[in-house]
C-alpha cells in the first residue's frame, strides 16, 4: 500500500495498517460521532432535503450512502450516473452531514447477474442463487470480483478527493461465501498449493493415509461435500478457511482500488457481523479499522427475567466491544438497531429505553461512532416493518429516534467534561485477557464429540465472570504481548503448537496466572493428536497429566465439589493426576472417578496456572473457580449481579442494567455525577465523572 504518511499502527493481530493518526478521524474530545443511514434512492427527490435536514435537527452528524444502490450507479454496462448521488451528497453538506459512501458489492444489477449468471453462488447440490436478494454472488468468481472493482473504482475517481465524504464502508455485512463453482473449485487448489507448497506435504497435513485418502496432485481435490458422512476433517477445515480468505482478499483489493484514488482524510473499513468463528473478521490487511453490526431484540428467548427478550443477552454487545477492540487501530458500529425489526422470528418491541441502553453500551466500550441503519422506516421491499428513526411518514421520530437523540444530547454534555486515558486503579489491576482463535472455534464445532459441547458459550461462562468482577477484557490472539495481563485465561484451546505452549510457560515463569480450561492442548497446531499422552506438552504447565475425558448424557449431569459446594456438568470433563505440589481445588463425585481432581492450581516459579476440567452446565464453577483465583492473587474485584455491566472511559464510568430489577450503584465519594442517578433502573444508564487519576 503507497501511502504518503508514514505507517502509525500495526495492529499486531491482523496487521492491519491506519494511514494517519487515528486523532485525525475521530478527535478524542469528539468522544463519539453517529450517523443514520439513508437510501436516497428510495424516496422522491424532493423530500431528500427535508430528510436529512431532520436529521441533523436530532443531533446526527454523518449519513451512509449507496449502499445497495449498484443499479442506480450503473444502470447499465459502462453507463454510470452519479448525479444523483451528487446531489445527495451536497444535500448532506448544506446540513453539515458529512458522508459515508459504501460499495454495492452486495446487490449486483440484474443486467450483470443474467449475462453472466456465473457470478452468482453455486450450492453443494449443484443449484445456483438467483437475482432479487443480496449477497448471492460469489466473491470466489473470477470475473465478478474484477468487475466489481471497476464500479469501485468510478465511485472512488469520483469522490475520493471530495471532503465531505469522511469514510468508505466496503459491501455490506460481509460473510465467507461458500460457492461451488467452478472459479472456486480452481481458486481452492491454487491456495492449497501456495499454502502447502508439495501435495506431499498436504497428504501430511490431511492425513489422507487414513481411510486411503492420498492424493497425488493438486488437480485431483474437490471441494469438500460437507454434506457427506465421513469427509476428511482436515480437508473440510482447509476449506472453510479458504472461503474465509477470499473474504479478506476480496475486501482487501476492494480497499486498494479505493485507496489509490482517495485522499488522506477518507478512512476505509466494513461492518462485519460478530461470529466468533469467523476469522475473516480482522485479516484484512487494508482497512484502516473494522467495525461491528448489533442487533439485539429480535425473538431470541433470551436476556434476564420474564420480559427480558425485550433488552436482550447482555453479554451480546459487551463480547463484541472485547472482541473487536484489540484486532483493530479503533472501532465503530455501523449497524445498530434503531427498535422494532421485521425480519427475527418473533419482533417484539424493544422496552422503553432500551435502543439508548444499547448506545451507551456500544460508547462504553470504547468505540469512536455508532451508525443506525436506518433513517427512514421503509415502506416497501423485504425490510417492511422495519423501524427507522423516523416512521413510515417520513418525519415522526420512532421510540428509538427519540432515543438517539437523547443519546446525542448527553454526549454533548460529555464533550465539556472528557479526560481521555483516565481510568481507575483498580479496573487497570483487573485487565484480563482471554486467549481466543476463532480456527479452534470451527475444529471443535466440526468435531464436537458430544451434542451438548458449545464453544462460544463455553467461553461466555469465563465471560461473563469476568464482568461480574467489574474487569475490563480483551479477546486476544496468539501474537499478543502476554505481558500486558496479569491473568489470562485460556478457554477450550485445544489445536496448540509447541511454541505457543513454549510462549505461555515463559509468561507464567515471569509472573503471569493462567486459567486454562478443558479441551486445551489436546492437539497440535494441525489439528493431529500428539503422538505422546493425551495432551502430554501442557504437563510440565499445569503441574500435572490428564488422565482421560469423560462426557455425560444429557439426563445424566453428574458433580464436581469445590469448597463444600457442588456444582453441575455435562458435557466435557478432563480427569486431572496433580503433582505432589499442585494443589487439588475439586474433585469429582458421583461415578467411577468420585475423587479424581477437576481443578488444581499449580504454582510455577513467578507465576500460576489454574487447570478447569470440568465445563459447568450453568457457568457457577467457572464463576467460583476464577473468584479464588483473583483472591490468591491479591486482586480486588466488584460483584455485580447477572445484567449489570460497568466500564470506564475518557475519565467516566458508565453503568447499565440490563437486569429485570433497579440496582444501587455505591459510588466513590469524589464522583461526579452526570447523567442518571445511583440507583439505576431496568434498562437505565448512569454517568459519573471520575477523578483523574
Amino acid at each position: 500500500m503507497k501511502r504518503t504518511s508514514p505507517l502509525l499502527i500495526l495492529c499486531m493481530m491482523s496487521h492491519m495498517v491506519i494511514s494517519q493518526n487515528s486523532h485525525d478521524y475521530f478527535p478524542p474530545r469528539q468522544l463519539t460521532t453517529v450517523g443514520a443511514y439513508y437510501y436516497p434512492e428510495h424516496w422522491d427527490e424532493s423530500q431528500w432535503d427535508r430528510d436529512l435536514k431532520k436529521m441533523a435537527e436530532m443531533g446526527f452528524e454523518f449519513t451512509h450512502f449507496a449502499e445497495f444502490a449498484w443499479t442506480q450507479l450503473e444502470p447499465e454496462e459502462g453507463v454510470y450516473d452519479f448525479d444523483w448521488l451528487d446531489k445527495a451528497i451536497g444535500l448532506a453538506a448544506k446540513n453539515n452531514l458529512k458522508v459515508v459512501l459504501c460499495t454495492s458489492t452486495a446487490t449486483p444489477p440484474v443486467w450483470l447477474v443474467r449475462k453472466h449468471p456465473e457470478i452468482l453462488i453455486t450450492r453443494e447440490d449443484g443449484t445456483r442463487y438467483d437475482h432479487g436478494s443480496r449477497q448471492h454472488a460469489s466473491f470466489s468468481n473470477e470475473f465478478y470480483r474484477a468487475y466489481s472493482l471497476k464500479m469501485i473504482e468510478q465511485l472512488a475517481l469520483r469522490y475520493g478527493k471530495d471532503d465531505r465524504v469522511i469514510g468508505w464502508q466496503l459491501d455490506n455485512e460481509p460473510r465467507s461465501t461458500v460457492d461451488y463453482g467452478k472459479d472456486a473449485q480452481k481458486r481452492f487448489r491454487n491456495w492449497l498449493q501456495k499454502k502447502y507448497n508439495t501435495i506431499d506435504v498436504l497428504n501430511r497435513a490431511w492425513g489422507t493415509n487414513f481411510w486411503s485418502g492420498t492424493y497425488s496432485n493438486f488437480s485431483e481435490i474437490n471441494l469438500p461435500q460437507h454434506k457427506q458422512w465421513g469427509m476428511n476433517l482436515y480437508q473440510r477445515l482447509d476449506h472453510s478457511r479458504f472461503c474465509d480468505d477470499e473474504t479478506t482478499t476480496f475486501l482487501d483489493e476492494q480497499a486498494s482500488t479505493i485507496r489509490r484514488h482517495s485522499g488522506r482524510n477518507q478512512w476505509i473499513t466494513t461492518n462485519f457481523i460478530p461470529m466468533y468463528d469467523a476469522r475473516f473478521i480482522g485479516a484484512s490487511k487494508e482497512l484502516d479499522f473494522i467495525t461491528y453490526t448489533r442487533y439485539m431484540v429480535y425473538g431470541e428467548q433470551e436476556g434476564i427475567g420474564k420480559k427480558g427478550y425485550r433488552i436482550g443477552e447482555y453479554s451480546r454487545i459487551a463480547m463484541a466491544n472485547d472482541y473487536f477492540r484489540p484486532l483493530t487501530p479503533l472501532y465503530g458500529v455501523m449497524e445498530l438497531q434503531p427498535g422494532q425489526v421485521n425480519w427475527g422470528t418473533v419482533n417484539s418491541q424493544p422496552l422503553p429505553g432500551a435502543v439508548r441502553l444499547w448506545l451507551w453500551h456500544v460508547f462504553a466500550g470504547g468505540s469512536k461512532f455508532t451508525c443506525t441503519y436506518r433513517f427512514r422506516a421503509p415502506i416497501y421491499g423485504f425490510e417492511q416493518y422495519h423501524y427507522g428513526i423516523v416512521g413510515t411518514d417520513g418525519v415522526t421520530p420512532t421510540p428509538g429516534g427519540s432515543d438517539f437523540q437523547q443519546f446525542m444530547e448527553e454526549i454533548s454534555l460529555l464533550r465539556q467534561h472528557s479526560s481521555p486515558g483516565s481510568t481507575p486503579a483498580a479496573y487497570r489491576q483487573r485487565k484480563t485477557a482471554i486467549l481466543y482463535d476463532p480456527d479452534n472455534t470451527v475444529a471443535i464445532e466440526q468435531n464436537k464429540q458430544t451434542v451438548l459441547w458449545n464453544t462460544e458459550q463455553h467461553v461466555l461462562k469465563y465471560y461473563k465472570a469476568l464482568k461480574s468482577f467489574g474487569a475490563p477484557v480483551d479477546f486476544i490472539r496468539d501474537s499478543t504481548d502476554f505481558t500486558k495481563y496479569p491473568v489470562i485465561v485460556v478457554p477450550a484451546y485445544q489445536q496448540m503448537s509447541l511454541s505457543l505452549a513454549d510462549k505461555l510457560t515463559r509468561y507464567v515463569e515471569n509472573g503471569g496466572n493462567l486459567v486454562i480450561s478443558c479441551r486445551t492442548g489436546h492437539q497440535n497446531e494441525l489439528g493431529h493428536l500428539w503422538e505422546a499422552r493425551h495432551a502430554e506438552p501442557l504437563y510440565g504447565l499445569i503441574g500435572g497429566e490428564i488422565e482421560f475425558y469423560d462426557l455425560l448424557r444429557p439426563y445424566a449431569s453428574d458433580t464436581v465439589m469445590m469448597d463444600g459446594k457442588p456444582y453441575a456438568w455435562s458435557s466435557w470433563g478432563d480427569v486431572l493426576k496433580p503433582l505432589a505440589d499442585t494443589e487439588r481445588w475439586a474433585a469429582y463425585s458421583g461415578d467411577f472417578y468420585a475423587g479424581k481432581t477437576a481443578v488444581s492450581y499449580h504454582q510455577h516459579k513467578k507465576g500460576s496456572v489454574t487447570y478447569v476440567g470440568a465445563d459447568s452446565n450453568e457457568g457457577d464453577l467457572e464463576l467460583a473457580v476464577l473468584a479464588k483465583v483473583f483472591a490468591r492473587l491479591d486482586i480486588a474485584v466488584e460483584n455485580y449481579p447477572p445484567g449489570i455491566l460497568v466500564e470506564y472511559r475518557d475519565g467516566f464510568g458508565i453503568a447499565l442494567n440490563y437486569s429485570d430489577k433497579s440496582y444501587a450503584l455505591k459510588l466513590p465519594d469524589e464522583a461526579e455525577t452526570l447523567i442518571g442517578n445511583s440507583t439505576i433502573p431496568t434498562a437505565g444508564v448512569l454517568v459519573w465523572k471520575i477523578k483523574k487519576q
